[in-house]
């Protein structure tokens, strides 16, 4: 039985997330001043005003190194475990993930932590797994990064065996596999329910390993007629491997009283101050050594890249942000993440002027609504 308290299992409505607010620019690569402050202050501002608003979840990014650049975006970030613990220590309702690299945390030391935040929680927390793309991080750390994804998703996988098998046995075992090697191991205390489980994955061995085991795969919203096909194809996949999973994807969102105030803004720091050169260091690790975003669509996605990570842009006044996001519903994603240049200044207008929009299309259930249903 799932947490009744954890809002990614609500059917409800279209879930709604942040993005990477605890890394430095958030999803924006601009050099502008206003550019996102990672703090926790900010964090713990941003958490509050979402969880106030009925905003179902936060998801974090793992990141070691920067971008470069004039910015070097992303420099600057907070750890994503200890992050998670202290928000939801703050917070009511609002799910909070922990994104983990595989290879750089030992799967015994990852239940423990997480069945630690589930009780912090009563039930709130969830677990991003990140496989392994970026090469240069990998060297940071001192790890060699293979250059197969069969290998890097067979770690990843018996990695979450061993995840599983602490939180799903109640007595002390041995386990002898490929990459792990553990004697007399127990998971004690275990989560009070199965947390919600996201990856992003692109390449074959990816979405399978997704398939496998993730409750929610997050993947870019590029062209959504590409994206309703991808969609019908993954829901396939899971059912033919005995599995429901829902798709995620992520957008930037650029809400004014008018198109031409939104779009102005757009060009002001998407284009005129984006930081070019971190968006191309960008570009080509992904490119390199993920397979994310598809590479036919490079020109679109390096100019969406400076303006919001390859996130779906939502640009406009707030029936056409609406309507955005309507789209992505209608395309057949369970939800998006929402990044703003600024995510505690801009957010407040997108609550108090796009949600309501939402709840009369149907989308959104209304916040007292929720809370009585739960």
């Amino acid at each position: 039985m799932v947490s009744p308290r954890n809002r990614m299992f609500n059917r409800d409505q279209f879930l709604l997330g942040t993005f990477a607010s605890n890394c430095s620019g958030g999803m924006t690569v601009t050099k502008l001043p206003e550019r996102w402050n990672s703090s926790w202050d900010n964090n713990l501002k941003l958490a509050k005003l979402l969880d106030g608003a009925g905003i179902d979840f936060m998801l974090p990014i793992a990141r070691w190194i920067g971008y470069g650049g004039e910015t070097n975006f992303h420099g600057s970030v907070l750890e994503t475990m200890t992050w998670a613990a202290g928000l939801l220590a703050h917070t009511s309702d609002i799910t909070v993930f922990a994104t983990i690299h595989t290879a750089a945390n030992h799967p015994v030391v990852v239940a423990k932590q997480l069945a630690t935040i589930d009780q912090i929680s009563r039930g709130r927390v969830g677990l991003n797994i990140v496989a392994g793309w970026n090469k240069p991080e990998y060297e940071a750390l001192g790890l060699k990064l293979p250059d197969d994804h069969e290998t890097r998703y067979g770690y990843a996988q018996e990695w979450f065996d061993v995840v599983k098998a602490l939180w799903g046995r109640d007595e002390a075992f041995d386990w002898d596999g490929k990459f792990f090697q553990l004697k007399n191991v127990l998971g004690d205390p275990r989560p009070s329910a199965p947390l919600p489980i996201i990856n992003a994955a692109g390449s074959g061995q990816g979405r399978e390993f997704a398939v496998r085991n993730a409750d929610f795969l997050f993947t870019p919203a590029i062209d959504l007629s590409r994206s309703g096909e991808e969609i019908a194809a993954l829901k396939a996949q899971g059912k033919a491997a005995g599995r429901d999973i829902d798709v995620l994807t992520f957008s930037h969102v650029v809400c004014r009283p008018t198109e031409k105030e939104a779009k102005d803004y757009l060009q002001h720091f998407g284009q005129a101050n984006a930081d070019w050169e971190a968006v191309d260091n960008l570009v080509r690790l992904q490119f390199a050594h993920a397979q994310s975003f598809p590479h036919d669509l490079l020109a679109l996605i390096r100019d969406r890249m400076a303006a919001g990570h390859g996130g779906f842009p939502l640009t406009g006044t707030p029936e056409q942000v609406a309507e955005g996001i309507a789209a992505l519903h209608a395309a057949g994603f369970r939800g998006t993440t929402l990044s703003f240049v600024d995510y505690v200044e801009e957010f407040p207008y997108f609550r108090d002027h796009v949600l309501p929009l939402l709840e009369e299309r149907g989308i959104r259930v209304p916040v007292a609504a929720a809370a009585a249903a739960a």
